[in-house]
């Protein structure tokens, strides 16, 4: 197995704030509406550039996965601003519910996303998408039928990780669009290993990355970004009813189209909380070294680490961290 150490200063368990960071400011917008009406208000900041046919890639979820976002959210969102988007999805690469097309079907209709259609992007083979300035690859392979859409909307579920630390933006297409077999494995195992998951830690982050950089260089202008912070357990939606038990307060939603700054955003929102409500969800993504996802969108150019927070709820004010939490309230399952 090939490593190498991180850069100094951006190992993915050092947390760097806001005050070290350099470059441009990106634009992320900030809700606390956890609702329908919520999102569709923030999606609409973001959504100019979504032309043409457009896909929606979230997380489908496990069979009955708790935490997942609601299916009537997204139902009006489509309903009332993409009504000829499509759901994309790309098949698991560990065993389980997902993992062929016919079990995840099967998983879809299970947990409701029965309102519009569902493009399971793998089911007829890959497409392969170059990666510019990779580390680890010089190209991708995606479910083919991503080629088919013109513009992508990312709707992410934020929450933790068992591997990645935490899945956000990047996770949700750095993983959720590479195939089910031959992309998700070159980002997950050594070749020729026996072992599917001996890939972790900086160098998983890094592979990760560089298959979201692919997809999102493929998209150009015509990519948007959602985070949703609630119901965040330390575990991925990808762990369906096993998940851990949420026990990080419900935050809002986040609408920018820079995936680095959405990303950063939500994980500085979750450190800008008390001790005590951040603790479980900080002590995730530090052990896994998440945080370098952050630092490797930078150092490939995907976006920046420094950001404006508007506040749509207040007239577009620009806010602090701390004021965009300082009115969370302990998790009380719903």
């Amino acid at each position: 197995m090939t490593t190498t150490k991180p850069v100094p200063g951006t190992g993915g368990d050092h947390y760097i704030p806001y005050s070290e960071r350099s470059g441009a400011e990106s634009v992320v917008y900030f809700t606390r509406d956890l609702s329908a009406e919520g999102l569709l208000k923030i999606f609409k900041r973001i959504s100019a550039n979504l032309t043409g046919k457009t896909a929606i890639k979230l997380h489908t979820g496990e069979p009955h996965g708790p935490n997942i976002i609601p299916r009537p959210w997204v139902k009006n969102l489509i309903e009332k601003a993409l009504p000829e988007a499509a759901i994309v999805e790309t098949n698991a690469y560990y065993a389980g519910g997902r993992d062929t097309t016919e079990k995840h079907r099967a998983t879809i209709a299970l947990n409701g996303w029965n309102f519009c259609p569902v493009d399971i992007m793998d089911e007829n083979g890959t497409a392969v998408l170059p990666v510019k300035n990779g580390k680890w690859f010089t190209e991708m392979h995606v479910g083919k039928n991503l080629l088919n859409y013109d513009s992508l909307f990312v709707l992410t579920h934020f929450k933790g990780h068992v591997q990645g630390g935490f899945g956000g933006s990047d996770k949700n297409i750095g993983i959720g669009c590479a195939d089910g077999r031959i992309g998700k494995a070159m980002i997950h195992t050594t070749p020729g290993s026996t072992n599917q998951w001996d890939i972790a830690k900086e160098e998983f982050m890094e592979r990760m990355t560089e298959s979201s950089k692919a997809v999102v260089d493929h998209f150009g202008k015509n990519i948007a970004f959602v985070n949703v912070m609630r119901n965040m357990s330390v575990s991925c939606d990808c762990e369906g009813t096993a998940a851990e038990p949420v026990v990080t307060p419900n935050v809002g939603i986040l609408a920018s189209l820079d995936i680095l700054a959405i990303d950063q955003a939500s994980v500085d929102l979750i450190y800008a909380m008390k001790e005590t409500d951040r603790k479980a969800l900080v002590t995730r993504m530090e052990t896994r070294h998440g945080l370098r996802q952050l630092t490797y969108m930078k150092e490939l150019g995907m976006g920046n680490d420094k950001y404006k927070l508007i506040d749509i709820d207040n007239g577009d004010k620009e806010i602090t961290l701390e004021e965009a939490v300082k009115d969370v309230v302990p998790f009380k399952s719903e």
